[in-house]
C-alpha cells in the first residue's frame, strides 16, 4: 500500500491509504483539521481502514465507537495497532489503537456483521430539502447556488475569501459539501415544526440543526468497506457545528474539539453518490455539546446514524 498524503491533493482514496509494515500494524499521515491537529475524521477513517484490512469483505462494519484522547501531530506518522478480539460465525470484532510519540491518541472498537435477512425493517422519513445538484424526484425545490453554499451557516466574522478557500480545500481533497440554506430547511416529515433549543440566557429558541449534501467526487470501488471508511471521514466534517448554531455559529469566539465519535451503519450505500447529512444538537452543558446526525441517500433511505460529543471552549487568542 502507498503512503497517505498530507495536502489533500489528488485522489480521495489517497486520504485513506495506509502502509502495512507488519501484520496488524498500519501507518499513515493525516492532514490538518484544526490548526496543528490532525483531522479527527481522517484518523477515525484510518483506524477503520486498518480494521477492515483484517476482515473478510463479506462482513461489512455495522457499528464503531471511538474516543479522541490526544491531538494528532500532522508532521509525524500515526501507527494503528489492530487487536483481533473476536471472529465468530456472524460477528467480527476489532479494537484499534492509534499511537504517536509512544502515546495513544485515539482508540476505536468496530463490529462487523455478515448479511442476514431481517424480519423487521423500518426507518425515520427523510427530511424534504432541496435536491442534490443532479436532482431526484423525492425532493422538491432547488439546489443552493455556490454563493449560498458558502454563506450558509458561516460565522458572523466570515469572509468571502475564507469561504471560497474552505470550499476549494474540500474540492481538492476529492469530496464535495453543499450546505442546505436555513431558509430551505423545513422540518422532517411528520414533525410539527423545526426543532429548536433555548440558549441559556437567550430569549428565543434557536435552531440547532444543520443539513448538507456530501459525496466523494471520484468513482470508488464497489466494496462496502471502502464506502464505510469514506463516510466516517465525511461524518466529522460538519457534525459538531450544529452545537454552536444557536450560539452564533462556528468561529464566533468558540472552538470545538471532538471527544468521541460513534457510527451505526444500517443499509448499503455509496459514498460517491449524494448523501444528505441531517444534523442537530439536542443539548449542550458543562462545556460539552452533543450532536446527532443521520445519513440518507438520494432516494430517502436511512443508511447511517452518527453521534458525537465535543468539548466547547472559548477560542484561544494567539499573539505575536
Amino acid at each position: 500500500m502507498g503512503t497517505a498524503v498530507t495536502d489533500g491533493a489528488g485522489s480521495f482514496l489517497d486520504l485513506l491509504t495506509l502502509e502495512q509494515p507488519e501484520p496488524d500494524l498500519f501507518r499513515g499521515l493525516s492532514h490538518e483539521g484544526a490548526p496543528l491537529r490532525a483531522f479527527g475524521g481522517q484518523v477515525a477513517a484510518h483506524a477503520l481502514v486498518a480494521a477492515t484490512s483484517t476482515v473478510d469483505p463479506d462482513r461489512p462494519v455495522h457499528s464503531l465507537h471511538s474516543y479522541f484522547i490526544r491531538g494528532g501531530d500532522t508532521t509525524r506518522p500515526i501507527d494503528y495497532h489492530v487487536e483481533r478480539i473476536r471472529d465468530g460465525k456472524s460477528f467480527t470484532t476489532r479494537r484499534i489503537t492509534a499511537v504517536q510519540h509512544d502515546e495513544a491518541i485515539f482508540v476505536l472498537s468496530a463490529s462487523f456483521h455478515r448479511h442476514e435477512d431481517s424480519p423487521v425493517d423500518h426507518q425515520r422519513p427523510a427530511p424534504r430539502v432541496p435536491p442534490p445538484p443532479d436532482g431526484h424526484p423525492l425532493f422538491d425545490g432547488r439546489a443552493p447556488s455556490s454563493s449560498e453554499q458558502a454563506d450558509a451557516y458561516a460565522p458572523p466574522d466570515d469572509t468571502k475569501e475564507w469561504a471560497d478557500e474552505r470550499r476549494n480545500a474540500w474540492a481538492r481533497r476529492g469530496f464535495e459539501v453543499r450546505v442546505v440554506s436555513p431558509a430551505d430547511q423545513p422540518a422532517a416529515t411528520g414533525e410539527a415544526g423545526e426543532r429548536a433549543v433555548t440558549p441559556i440566557g437567550g430569549s428565543q429558541p434557536a435552531p440547532a440543526r444543520m443539513r448538507a449534501w456530501l459525496r466523494v467526487t471520484e468513482k470508488l470501488p464497489d466494496d462496502q468497506h471502502t464506502h464505510a471508511c469514506a463516510l466516517v471521514y465525511m461524518s466529522d466534517l460538519t457534525l459538531s457545528h450544529s452545537i454552536l448554531s444557536p450560539h452564533g455559529g462556528v468561529g464566533h469566539g468558540m472552538q470545538l474539539t471532538s471527544l468521541d465519535h460513534a457510527v451505526w451503519f444500517h443499509r448499503p450505500f455509496r459514498a460517491d453518490e449524494w448523501l444528505l447529512f441531517d444534523q442537530e444538537s439536542p443539548t449542550a452543558a458543562s462545556a460539552r455539546g452533543l450532536a446527532v446526525g443521520e445519513f440518507f441517500d438520494a432516494a430517502g433511505t436511512l443508511v447511517a446514524t452518527v453521534v458525537q460529543e465535543a468539548l466547547v471552549r472559548p477560542a484561544r487568542r494567539h499573539s505575536g
